[in-house]
């Protein structure tokens, strides 16, 4: 692997009970890139993942660079509202330090500053995660990644349950880390118009890799209705002409 290439993908294919979920998967990934997967609903986007992760059987090959620290966060994670288990107790499943879990927190725009101590109660480290909101629990999920200080991000639709200013949120930070400390981040996205700002590649999957490339020159009109059939019009963006 050269030096600057952080994953090489080689035929990838995964199948269930038979059935082929993802078929001839190509793809590199470089150092401080940004790759956006896209793709409708069963396209294979989080089965892709999950082999990438090593969590399922898989045919071809994935050469991860030796090394590294890769840190995953789920586009939801299902957790009783019963269960007694506090955000800081979630977190602290992952690292003891008080400071990187703080830090983590204020990344993603949740402030636990010393102001808010003094509501012990409603303090987001005390709150049980099954009553946090949506957009909380996300947040909280994309903090979860970021503890450690990974190499590699996998980020499958890291804005879900947030409204609009909160994704700008994410999506900034997740910029700024790439620039700061040269982050590798790889993420699912339904939203085009953030595949065009943020990410240098893309790769079109329909259970087949449909495309792989820069997003303005192979995100054309052809390949956006081979991907997605009917729902091309609804997916296509907006985004303005020789903007990156």
């Amino acid at each position: 692997m050269a030096d600057s290439k952080v994953l090489e993908v080689e035929d990838l294919s995964v199948e269930f009970d038979g059935q082929k979920v993802l078929e001839n998967i190509n793809f590199n990934v470089s150092k401080s890139e940004v790759l956006a997967v896209i793709g409708p609903n069963g396209s294979g986007k989080s089965v892709m993942f999950r082999a990438l992760l090593g969590l399922i059987p898989y045919s071809g090959k994935i050469t991860w660079q030796k090394g590294l620290k890769i840190s995953y966060a789920p586009q939801k994670l299902s957790i009783e509202h019963g269960l007694p288990l506090t955000v800081s107790e979630f977190l602290m499943l992952k690292t003891q330090s008080r400071e990187k879990i703080i830090n983590a927190l204020a990344s993603v725009g949740i402030d636990t500053g010393p102001e808010q101590e003094h509501h012990l109660e409603h303090h987001i480290l005390n709150r049980r995660m099954g009553l946090l909101s949506g957009g909380e629990f996300q947040r909280i999920l994309v903090a979860w990644a970021l503890i450690n200080d990974p190499d590699v991000l996998l980020f499958d639709e890291p804005t879900t349950g947030i409204d609009i200013g909160g994704e700008e949120t994410i999506y900034n930070l997740l910029h700024e880390l790439q620039d700061k400390r040269k982050l590798t981040v790889v993420l699912i996205s339904h939203d085009l118009n953030i595949v065009y700002k943020y990410a240098k590649t893309v790769i079109c999957l329909n259970r087949q890799q449909v495309c792989f490339g820069e997003p303005h020159t192979v995100l054309n009109p052809e390949e956006l209705s081979s991907l997605y059939g009917g729902e091309a019009k609804f997916y296509h963006h907006n985004h303005p002409s020789g903007e990156n």
